[in-house]
């Protein structure tokens, strides 16, 4: 049976003791993305993730990842402890079943929002799906566009976003960019084989929206 383990370097050691790891293939927790490559590349029967990694953004973001590939489905996700057994992950998601005191519940990645919502629940404006390529700037840093109304827009980006931080984001728009102050209204981290990103949702604070509404027009998915 062929096993990838996955856990912070204090712990690896003594995991590799155990027997059901003794000839397991073993990564630390800051090479998450390079266990992913070898993951989706040799198919293991399990992927072993030491709880506390677990329980983090990053290594919900692993296990996400590898259920969300049908080529993976036949692979086991246990959540173990250095100094206890393991507990599976289901193939639904949710909290792993009880297995001794290694069980713990496993942090999902929130979904996107669609849109900003207003107090009655309701989008305050349309989104547009934007053509592929289009790159924005949030504080300076380079972002992909994927959708965009006259309030918000939703972005990937290699640079950390956080809810409630406060950002100016830039359009180019030919002749006159289009500036906004805004806010990063919700944001969840994405492990994927070019490497770790954030989706966000960005909010606008002063945008002009008939000049936003024309950026759309012009560059909407047909």
């Amino acid at each position: 049976m062929s096993t990838v383990l996955i856990a912070a370097p204090e712990h690896l050691q003594a995991l590799k003791e155990r027997q059901d790891f003794s000839d397991a293939q073993t990564f630390s927790d800051a090479e998450a993305l390079r266990a992913l490559e070898v993951i989706t590349r040799k198919r293991p029967d399990v992927v072993a993730l030491e709880r506390m990694f677990a329980a983090t953004t990053r290594g919900a973001a692993l296990i996400n990842r590898i259920k969300a590939d049908p080529k993976l489905a036949s692979c086991e996700i246990r959540i173990v402890a250095h100094d206890s057994g393991y507990a599976r992950v289901p193939a639904g998601g949710g909290a792993p079943n009880n297995a001794g005191s290694a069980a713990v519940a496993v942090a999902e990645a929130p979904a996107p929002a669609v849109a900003p919502l207003d107090q009655r629940g309701t989008r305050r404006a349309p989104r547009v799906k934007i053509v592929e390529g289009v790159e924005v700037l949030v504080d300076g840093n380079s972002a992909t566009l994927i959708d965009l109304s006259t309030v918000g827009a939703q972005v990937i980006s290699s640079s950390i976003l956080k809810p409630n931080q406060r950002v100016r984001m830039s359009i180019n728009d030919g002749k006159k960019p289009l500036r906004f102050s805004a806010g990063v209204a919700w944001a969840f981290f994405e492990l994927v084989t070019t490497g770790p990103r954030y989706r966000a949702g960005i909010e606008f604070f002063d945008a002009e929206p008939a000049a936003v509404q024309k950026f759309c027009d012009a560059k909407k998915q047909p």
